[in-house]
């Protein structure tokens, strides 16, 4: 029989949650508030953006940003993959996880990066986002 352990940012070296800061991009603001809760549970800083234009306003403001979790399909007319791509030419550093509902075809999710599916299990994202801080 095996034995089952969790991992967390601190499995990870280089991820210490307390100092991460996450922007959080989710159109649907019960689940995205439900992810920062996992996350702010965890020790990270998370914010929520529910729209492009929230998350562009912070992505220019001054604050200190880790990472972003992203939803790939929003209803802006410009997808998660676009605002990433956006968010890295004023971020350079900035870590990416995408998440989403849907099956997209034509994505290549070894070029793109993490992508999570909803419903995302909980632990699954922790350990996600610590693997990809930490590298």
């Amino acid at each position: 029989m095996g034995s089952a352990y969790s991992m967390s940012a601190s499995t990870f070296p280089g991820a210490d949650a307390g100092k991460c800061r996450i922007l959080v991009v989710e159109d649907d603001r019960t689940f995205g508030e439900a992810l920062c809760q996992v996350l702010d549970r965890e020790g990270y800083h998370a914010t929520l953006a529910t729209d492009f234009q929230a998350a562009l306003e912070i992505l220019e403001a001054e604050q200190p940003l880790d990472l972003m979790l992203v939803d790939i399909v929003m209803p802006d007319g410009v997808n998660g993959i676009a605002l990433s791509r956006m968010a890295r030419l004023r971020r350079r550093d900035l870590k990416v996880v995408y998440i989403t509902g849907y099956n997209i075809p034509g994505v290549d999710r070894e070029a793109l990066g993490p992508i999570l599916q909803k419903p995302v299990d909980n632990q699954l994202l922790i350990e996600e986002i610590a693997r990809v801080l930490s590298a």
